[in-house]
């Protein structure tokens, strides 16, 4: 997520003064809200409309960078550290083609 999209979800919060609403939890309940809505778009086949697809995954990344910020971390450093630890769990030559588990590579 860039600044300046971060910048602006600051200024509409604040335009709205919603930030008292915004506590760690709640935010951590939206994103699951926002997800499952997201998921319901195939809820029934395996396809769904390009602009609703957008719009909810546009929905959790919202509330996922209102969370980083309410917890004063960068998403994108938070998902390259992630990556990191990913990365020693699932070393490429064991995991590449495959779907299982960590612990069962």
């Amino acid at each position: 997520m860039t600044d300046a999209a971060r910048d602006a979800l600051r200024a509409f919060v604040a335009e709205r003064d919603w930030g008292q609403f915004h506590t760690p939890e709640n935010l951590a309940k939206s994103i699951s809200i926002e997800a499952a809505e997201l998921l319901e778009l195939f809820q029934w086949n395996s396809e769904a409309d390009y602009q609703r697809l957008r719009d909810e995954l546009a929905d959790v990344l919202t509330y996922c960078v209102l969370l980083a910020d309410k917890i004063d971390a960068d998403p994108q450093q938070l998902v390259l550290d992630k990556l990191e630890q990913t990365r020693a769990k699932y070393p490429a030559e064991k995991s590449r083609g495959r779907s299982e588990k960590y612990d069962q590579l």
